[in-house]
């Protein structure tokens, strides 16, 4: 998606030469914050994309109005491919947009720029992972999500199915795993696109707040789910070189507090129960040494002794 507004940007900007942040996200239907972060997005990669500050002002492309890339040095267009590249590879559409933009550049630039379209490649399956795709209503989540409008579909949760219908605000791809941010009847929820089907778009046009802006709303709800999954915290001990490779699994949820003197550091590890955590930390075996609370200690016993029950010889 991004991939797309990135094009649209560039494009729309090149027919009005000077644009405004609320320009852009009147013409691509997103929010003000999304055309700004875009529009600066732009201009990091080398774009020359700048702003004009005071009355008047906007975003500009160095040189005025174009109906063309001519004006892209080859640097500059090395840059654009280098960034949409990796992100336009995932759908027909995104690998047209890149294709008609490609055209758009002067003959001479056309081959370094195409090179760098294919220079990276993001693979975000993890190793021993096979290559996930996306769930089948994405797509018409993301149709319902541009063209504003409220969304029906099957919902399943612990095991118990309903009927949803919603306003949709975005879509966030966490690691593989889809979401929908959307309006309720009891305010904003987050909904996991797996446990969907039979996704409908209405004809309803669909209530989005106009301060909404989807990367803070979702940092929010970061937030909020990893402090439910840290209530419980143990102090652990483990050798020093084999921190990195603990940090490395348990993410945010290890918490280095310092080095103890005999060539371990103390860390404390975070969880919502006592079996969590054992059970994140027990593949150590003994090269692990959990300190506190007793409830942990408890679990890890418990495990081994059911391990060395199953395994006896």
């Amino acid at each position: 998606m991004r991939a797309d507004r990135l094009v649209a940007t560039l494009l729309f900007m090149q027919t009005r030469g000077r644009v405004t942040a609320a320009e852009v996200a009147a013409e691509l239907e997103v929010s003000v914050a999304t055309a700004r972060r875009d529009l600066e997005a732009l201009s990091t990669a080398g774009i020359p994309v700048y702003p004009q500050p005071g009355r008047g002002g906007g975003w500009a492309l160095v040189g005025g109005a174009r109906t063309d890339l001519s004006g892209l040095t080859a640097g500059e267009a090395q840059a654009l491919f280098l960034l949409l590249g990796p992100v336009a590879t995932g759908t027909p559409a995104t690998k047209s947009a890149l294709r008609k933009l490609l055209r758009a550049l002067p003959q001479t630039f056309r081959s370094a720029a195409e090179a760098a379209a294919g220079a990276v490649v993001v693979d975000a399956a993890r190793w021993g992972e096979s290559d996930a795709q996306a769930p089948a209503v994405v797509e018409e989540l993301q149709r319902a999500v541009v063209r504003r409008r409220r969304v029906r579909f099957g919902y399943e949760r612990k095991g118990v199915r309903s009927e949803r219908t919603v306003d949709p605000w975005g879509l966030v791809d966490k690691d593989g795993v889809w979401y929908l941010v959307a309006g309720t009847e009891r305010g904003q929820r987050t909904f996991r696109v797996d446990r969907m089907s039979e996704a409908e778009i209405t004809g309803e046009t669909a209530h989005r707040p106009a301060d909404f802006d989807l990367s803070t709303v979702w940092s929010g709800v970061v937030e909020e789910v990893e402090r439910h999954r840290s209530t419980l915290s143990a102090t652990v001990l483990v050798p020093a070189p084999l921190l990195p490779i603990l940090s490395r699994q348990q993410g945010r949820h290890c918490v280095v507090d310092g080095p103890i003197g005999d060539g371990r550091v103390r860390v404390r590890i975070t969880a919502p129960t006592p079996l969590d955590i054992a059970r994140n930390l027990a593949g150590w075996g003994a090269d692990l040494e959990v300190v506190e609370p007793d409830s942990v200690r408890d679990e890890m016993c418990r495990l081994g002794d059911e391990l060395v029950e199953r395994y006896r010889r």
